[in-house]
């Protein structure tokens, strides 16, 4: 097992390898659902940390992360690192974990500091009378914002991975989570507004965040909000469609 920590955590390093070495024992309290990758919280020093365990690859990837490509952990804990050096809210990384033999990849883990949040935004999806929604919104919006502009793009910019803090002045907070898929360029008009594809399929919100965005991008409001709604139903019809044949295909398994 090959481990890399953060300096700030090299003397708790054998604590966390033993968490990692025996993360499918019983130890841990499981975190969220866990259907492809599973997360666990250990106990640290009076903190709570998070290891998520990335699942084994398939068989061609298992050669890929080998020897071509860096591993999900890895990733998520070099891109942690470069988004707290940007002033980019993320949970505090710790470590990455990597299972290899001569000439396969198995399994891989990112562990960070784990973050209480009060809400995440797919609860602005879910509760639209949730307290606060449109500020909560026009906010996640100017964070998104300051993303394109110090040239972060979030592939997996969805609703379950940006977890959202009110701060003691009644500010929002944004910090971001499943850090592994994540290009760092410049963003041109287009790129900023398929970015907002995945997070809502309700019509209500994107113009919210739409005005907002407009506003801070100097660009007319309505060329905003239908170049946005377009890729917004785009990914809604693709996401449908891919689904109702995942159930086809399940049909016919049965």
């Amino acid at each position: 097992m090959r481990a890399v920590f953060s300096e700030a955590y090299k003397n708790q390093q054998s604590i966390v390898e033993d968490f990692v070495n025996n993360f499918s024992d019983e130890q841990g309290e499981l975190f969220g659902k866990g259907d492809r990758n599973k997360i666990k919280l250990f106990p640290l020093d009076g903190k709570l940390i998070n290891i998520k365990s990335f699942k084994v690859p398939n068989a061609v990837n298992k050669i890929a992360y080998r020897f071509l490509r860096k591993s999900k952990a890895e990733r998520s804990f070099n891109y942690a690192q470069y988004l707290i050096s940007k002033n980019i809210g993320t949970p505090y990384p710790i470590a990455f974990a990597e299972n290899k033999t001569t000439f396969f990849f198995l399994e891989s883990y990112y562990v960070s500091e784990h973050l209480e949040c009060n809400l995440t935004y797919r609860e602005l999806v879910t509760q639209p009378n949730y307290p606060d929604h449109e500020n909560i919104l026009r906010a996640f919006t100017r964070f998104t914002f300051e993303l394109h502009q110090k040239r972060i793009e979030f592939l997996d910019h969805s609703p379950g991975n940006t977890l959202i803090k009110k701060d003691i002045t009644g500010a929002y907070e944004f910090f971001l989570v499943d850090l592994n898929r994540m290009n760092f360029r410049d963003l041109n008009f287009l790129d900023r507004m398929k970015n907002f594809a995945r997070l809502t399929p309700k019509i209500e919100m994107v113009q919210i965040m739409a005005d907002e965005y407009s506003k801070l991008i100097k660009e007319d409001k309505d060329i905003v909000f239908e170049t946005m709604w377009r890729y917004t139903q785009e990914f809604q019809n693709k996401f449908k469609r891919k689904k109702e044949l995942k159930k086809k295909l399940k049909f016919w398994k049965a």
